[in-house]
């Protein structure tokens, strides 16, 4: 009897946080946000003064930094769980997660943190780069609409700011789609064995359901816990 490692993928908007932390706590498993660590890394190399775009320099940032993942993100001793949900650092994450350097570290990281099971990590590439053997897969999504909206009305992100009207958000988040998608180093994709729910119009509870119902399936099969 083993803890299950559970992967969590999607775009911007799709609710990977809410189910991924939901799921965590119904589970008592630890829950891993790898988004928050692109985002940290992004926010301590702007305040160095490093060009973001230089993939060695921003590397170093990732090699040496230590985090403390949680209901609070901190990097380096700096809490930055308000600092790093904004739109500038959105943009910036997106820029400092195409570096295959920086990926290759933080990717070594997260390995380290689900390592032994009892984890629910979410971010964009555990099912098919970090946890291509994980135990369940599941990859949120939902309608360019639906998802510009969430985050548009998201304080947790926004951080009591205003994110800007909804069409601004959508377009901002289509921006990182294509990034997320077309980036070289381990882009966002849907894994063959993951299970795909379109969160549109979905109540959280609904879908937190379903992906218990996928925990309790691999339990049965692999006689897990």
């Amino acid at each position: 009897m083993r803890p299950l490692v559970i992967a969590i993928d999607g775009p911007s908007g799709a609710g990977k946080g809410t189910i991924a932390r939901t799921i965590a706590d119904r589970l008592a498993y630890r829950h891993v946000d790898t988004g928050a660590m692109y985002r940290a890394v992004a926010w301590q190399a702007r305040q160095r003064g490093i060009d973001l775009t230089d993939g060695a320099a921003v590397a170093d940032v990732a090699r040496h930094a230590t985090f403390v993942l949680g209901p609070r993100t901190v990097i380096d001793g700096h809490d930055v769980t308000a600092d790093i949900r904004t739109p500038a650092i959105d943009d910036a994450a997106a820029i400092v997660a195409r570096h295959p350097e920086v990926r290759a570290i933080l990717v070594e990281r997260q390995r380290q943190y689900g390592e032994g099971g009892g984890v629910v990590m979410e971010g964009r590439d555990i099912g098919t780069v970090v946890f291509p053997d994980a135990d369940v897969k599941v990859y949120l999504d939902a309608s360019p609409e639906e998802r510009a909206r969430r985050r548009a009305g998201d304080p947790a992100h926004s951080a009591g700011r205003d994110a800007g009207p909804v069409e601004t958000v959508a377009q901002a988040l289509a921006a990182r789609d294509r990034s997320d998608r077309t980036r070289s180093a381990s882009p966002l994709m849907l894994a063959h064995d993951a299970l795909y729910l379109d969160t549109t119009g979905v109540p959280i509870e609904e879908v937190v359901a379903r992906v218990l119902d996928a925990v309790d399936a691999t339990r049965a099969r692999a006689g897990v816990r």
